[in-house]
């Protein structure tokens, strides 16, 4: 049911990815440019892709193996974004630019365990339905 403490795992996961990145920037450059997660239409696809994945995993609540799946998807799309922001934080830091990190690159981690936290209470319900279907 939607009630169910990895729905608002997943919940929390959506709004992480989905309505944070535009509150929060990612970098500040030396000349002062705030850098959001709109400057480049790869962490905008990224992004759409984890907030999607979410939404779509709270709607399958009755499927409890496939919303599993899901969330691995999505903690993998996770950890290809934080991925391309360590490349990018690694890269362009020893170049003339010079940057600050901001909130917004910690996101990802933020996602990811939420979605570890979803996919263990998927996984303690489902051994739940195992135990009860042995005791018929």
């Amino acid at each position: 049911m939607i009630q169910r403490i990895q729905s608002i795992y997943l919940f929390l996961c959506m709004v992480t990815t989905g309505a944070l990145p535009f509150l929060f920037s990612l970098w500040t450059l030396e000349n002062g440019d705030i850098y959001f997660f709109m400057s480049s239409m790869v962490y905008v696809i990224f992004f759409g892709l984890s907030t999607s994945s979410s939404i779509l995993s709270i709607l399958n609540f009755k499927k409890r193996k496939q919303q599993f799946v899901l969330n691995r998807l999505n903690i993998i799309l996770n950890l290809i974004l934080l991925g391309l922001f360590v490349y990018r934080t690694l890269n362009l830091s020893g170049e003339t630019l010079v940057s600050k990190n901001g909130i917004g690159i910690y996101l990802p981690i933020l996602a990811i365990l939420l979605l570890v936290l979803a996919n263990r209470a998927i996984k303690k319900d489902e051994d739940l339905v195992k135990s009860v279907d042995r005791l018929r």
